[in-house]
């Protein structure tokens, strides 16, 4: 029998739900959850995994809200199991969250996949263009004191070859604007998309790094992205190609890159994310093959770090905890089916919120239960092992069927959306 304390059902009603904000998000998320009567608890740094049990054990919070620093494991999740409602991660990567055994435990995990594209894609263009002009370097040696005016190796970047790895909302959006000044852009990606303006889609990952200038990769961090730019990738660009990743440090081999770079094969990278990163900034001591290398541009994980973008993040992440909160809905989420009912509630009546184990049978035993009330609205998918349900029911009714579905076996968490 599942335990009846899951996901917060027992708290006391009269007690305030709080939330826990980690690594400096927004100011304007705060409000969301203020609204919603909620308090705010904040740690405006990454916490490692027994900081972040103790945490949400003294703090009882029911949500908690990170970027891509703190690592939510099996290990956190099943501990704060009791109290925890959902994850926020306010950015567009989800890999720091354990979703699968969060979904089996009945907590659903939000994203932002779209706030901060703009700021990646701008961040990238502006890197072609350091990138093509050796601007780097040509700072780095006025701050030593070396005046070195030159045009060699300087190029303008209208008329240049721009190959996407991942045509999706980043990449489509670097793809309008690297057509606004004047580049050809191709694109590559492992669903067929429709390019934007003049971008054109080619059909394998070779043929774009065999005739692009600059390579830049949008893609997520998966099994298949993994490597997928190793020595072999980097020897087949052009001879004076350029490299730009902003996506996942996961992706390119930094040693093969170094390498090329020192041996004249690229003329250029510019990286934004690595294999390690500090988990606290300016208290680590960092290191990477790619420090020395010549006309090579390196920014600590900042594609995203915009306050226009952040605002646009805390704004949309904590909308949809809040949401799920007080309408059960599971829109967003990254590992839930997609539930909703449009109207909230009436005074009348109670939305029940029912994760379930999905295999044969179970909405049986789930209708079995509710049949003889009254239900006002109901909807419920699936998806995968987990099933969903949101169901409006009569008020007094609702109180008992809660406890009813609590004791079922394929039950991993059931509450009243307040």
């Amino acid at each position: 029998m599942p335990d009846t304390s899951l996901n917060g059902t027992d708290a006391p009603k009269s007690k305030a739900q709080s939330v826990l904000l980690l690594e400096k998000l927004h100011p304007v998320a705060d409000k969301y959850f203020q609204d919603a009567g909620m308090n705010v608890i904040r740690v405006d740094r990454a916490l490692g995994e027994d900081e972040l049990i103790a945490e949400l054990e003294s703090t009882q919070c029911v949500f908690v809200g990170l970027r891509s620093k703190t690592k939510i494991t099996r290990h956190v999740l099943q501990t704060a199991r009791h109290n925890l409602l959902a994850i926020g991660c306010f950015c567009i990567g989800t890999n720091q969250v354990d979703i699968e055994c969060a979904a089996e435990l009945g907590i659903p995990v939000f994203n932002s996949p779209f706030c901060n594209s703009r700021s990646v894609a701008e961040l990238i263009i502006s890197e072609i263009v350091i990138l093509s002009r050796r601007l780097g370097d040509c700072n780095n040696l006025l701050h030593q004191g070396v005046w070195h005016k030159s045009s060699a190796g300087c190029h303008e970047i209208r008329d240049k070859v721009l190959g996407i790895v991942g045509y999706g909302h980043i990449g489509s959006q670097l793809s309008i604007l690297a057509d606004a000044m004047g580049m050809h852009v191709i694109y590559y990606d492992i669903l067929k998309k429709m390019g934007y303006g003049r971008a054109v889609a080619v059909d394998t990952l070779e043929e774009l790094l065999t005739r692009s200038d600059y390579v830049t990769l949008h893609v997520p961090d998966t099994p298949d992205t993994r490597g997928m730019i190793d020595e072999e990738q980097i020897q087949m660009m052009k001879c004076g190609a350029m490299l730009l990743n902003a996506s996942r440090g996961t992706v390119v081999n930094l040693d093969a890159l170094s390498a090329a770079l020192k041996s004249k094969h690229l003329a250029g990278a510019a990286v934004d994310v690595y294999p390690s990163e500090p988990k606290q900034a300016r208290h680590e001591a960092w290191t990477s093959p790619l420090q020395g290398c010549p006309n090579t541009f390196l920014t600590p994980h900042i594609g995203g770090s915009t306050m226009e973008a952040q605002e646009a993040i805390g704004n949309e992440v904590a909308d949809v905890l809040v949401r799920y909160r007080l309408e059960g809905s599971t829109q967003g989420s990254v590992n839930f089916p997609q539930v909703a009912l449009t109207a909230a509630p009436e005074a009348t009546v109670n939305r029940i919120a029912v994760a379930h184990e999905n295999h044969h049978g179970v909405m049986g035993e789930i209708t079995g239960l509710i049949h003889d009330y009254n239900i006002a609205a109901i909807s419920l998918s699936t998806k995968g092992a987990v099933g969903y349900l949101l169901a409006d029911l009569e008020g007094e009714a609702s109180e008992a069927v809660v406890g009813k579905l609590r004791a079922l076996t394929s039950t991993t968490s059931v509450r009243i959306c307040q």
